[in-house]
């Protein structure tokens, strides 16, 4: 019998740390009062930026752990850092946001640090406990954060409507849990599979009926359209810094779980669930095109780009593939990336120290702060897919897989949504460059805000040059997908330098 201890439990020390940071920075919280929040911020992203290291370093052998609870290998190792990644872009989008909005509260960055402990549960589960387990602490965690203006009437009211949006969502998950465990008897997703292997007739479809009911509280995760409701007025009444986690980080971490089930313990009912993905995916990116049309103001223009846009990621879902859920990573990648630039411009957007909220707001934007308005231009370029920017090569890579699987109907309605979809994005390069503004701009000042413009901007323009490397990458982990044996985690007399010899995620 395995005795536990930190060797042993290698394939969760990210987790680990999680937990231990969120407990250290409350009480460091609870000591020094809310003058400790930009601090506690700075040493959340210094945490996140050594967790994403630690994962390239640690042993990419697919393995199990906690009762066969909780899988590691090299799908968990890519998708934590894309995460990790996803939060110290955030970190710098969010301290000086605090400050400038009277929001310095060293609970808020305590809350993201749960809601990541909650993703990297997510992504490594491997069982309908530690699934939901994972789940809801993420989604504990955001409903305090969507409402954390706790003066704002409208934040009050997207925090309000996330919650019970978000507990019937919690309830269709349980109830398809409870029927896939009624009909199979299992909740491994090993069990699950060897039993449905068994299943006929009634019971099979008893069991499809669960996984529908677990799809549909997923959806909600995801943003989804049918599931998509509570999406604009939460990142409209929710705080610019935490609408921008939103658009960025959670989708992610709930995309990664979806893929591990689909293509663990249900990839035998493909058939069935394929029906549902594509449904999602053409509702989503058609919904999100011509809802968007209508939107003045800006955050919920990205609400409705942000439903748009999973659409898209699911069409390489729907596929079934490696090659496929790799496409579907390398676009949610590729759209963190610019959603991180989008809000870096938005949340600079001040005047008298007020933040702007309307797309009219940005007129005479190219006159006062050229760079920019153009960097904005490249961002809205990208999000419609033009090239050679990096949004052309997300989309053209889940067209790709889409018709390489025959699904030729999918790929034609993305292609239109996405024709449709560009009308608002240059809408607001028209507003920036042919409407005329008089009121000044605050000048930029947020060093964090800029170095994130940067580097979304850097990678928006320059992914032409490499475009295929990320995406080798996600290959390689989503090969690691499907149920085949795994390794134990190893012994507790296991000598890290043993550790540090075997292959790391960017080995060949």
């Amino acid at each position: 019998m395995t005795n536990l201890n930190f060797i042993s439990l290698y394939p969760l020390w990210p987790e680990l740390m999680l937990a231990l940071f969120a407990f250290i920075f409350t009480v460091f919280g609870a000591f020094r009062g809310n003058t400790s929040t930009e601090f506690i911020l700075k040493y959340m992203a210094g945490l996140f930026a050594f967790i994403a290291v630690l994962l390239i370093g640690l042993p990419a052998e697919k393995v199990s752990a906690l009762n066969d609870m909780f899988v590691f290998d090299r799908f968990a190792i890519f998708t934590k850092i894309v995460i990790a990644v996803g939060m110290i872009l955030v970190c710098g989008l969010t301290s000086r946001y605090l400050r400038e909005e009277g929001l310095t509260k060293f609970e808020y960055p305590v809350l993201m640090v749960l809601a990541a402990l909650g993703m990297f549960m997510m992504v490594s589960a491997n069982h309908m406990m530690s699934l939901y387990v994972g789940l809801e602490l993420q989604s504990l965690s955001l409903y305090v954060l969507a409402a954390f203006r706790s003066k704002s009437l409208r934040s009050t009211e997207a925090g309000l409507k996330y919650f019970i949006l978000g507990a019937i969502s919690s309830g269709l998950i349980l109830f398809g849990i409870s029927l896939i465990y009624g009909f199979s008897g299992a909740l491994s997703y090993n069990e699950i599979a060897a039993q449905i292997a068994t299943l006929e007739g009634a019971a099979l479809t008893g069991l499809v009926f669960g996984l529908v009911f677990l799809l549909s509280g997923i959806a909600f995760k995801i943003s989804a359209v049918p599931f998509h409701m509570w999406t604009p007025d939460v990142y409209d009444g929710a705080p610019t810094s935490v609408t921008a986690f939103f658009a960025m980080v959670p989708k992610i971490a709930a995309m990664a779980l979806l893929v591990r089930l689909l293509s663990g313990p249900f990839e035998a009912v493909f058939d069935q669930w394929q029906v549902i993905i594509i449904f999602l995916s053409i509702m989503s990116m058609l919904w999100g095109a011509f809802a968007g049309l209508a939107q003045q103001n800006l955050k919920r223009l990205m609400a409705y780009s942000s439903i748009g846009n999973i659409g898209y990621a699911l069409m390489g879902v729907a596929t079934g593939t490696a090659e496929g859920y790799a496409a579907t990573f390398y676009y949610l990648i590729i759209y963190m990336m610019m959603t991180a630039g989008v809000f870096a411009l938005l949340m600079f957007m001040r005047r008298e120290g007020r933040a702007l909220s309307q797309i009219d707001d940005l007129k005479g934007l190219s006159v006062m702060h050229p760079k920019a308005a153009y960097a904005m231009t490249f961002f809205m370029f990208s999000l419609s897919g033009i090239p050679p920017l990096a949004g052309f090569f997300g989309k053209l890579f889940v067209f790709e897989m889409a018709v390489n699987e025959g699904l030729f109907a999918l790929a034609v309605i993305g292609v239109f949504g996405s024709v449709v979809a560009a009308a608002y994005y240059l809408r607001i390069i028209k507003v920036m460059f042919f409407d005329h503004g008089d009121e000044p701009f605050d000048n930029f000042v947020s060093k964090g805000r800029k170095l994130v413009l940067a580097t979304s901007l850097i990678f928006t323009l320059g992914l032409v040059f490499m475009p295929a490397h990320i995406l080798s990458l996600a290959k390689q982990s989503t090969q690691t997908l499907g149920l085949y044996a795994y390794t134990q985690a190893p012994e507790a007399d296991v000598d890290l330098e043993t550790l540090k010899d075997e292959p790391g995620l960017l080995d060949n």
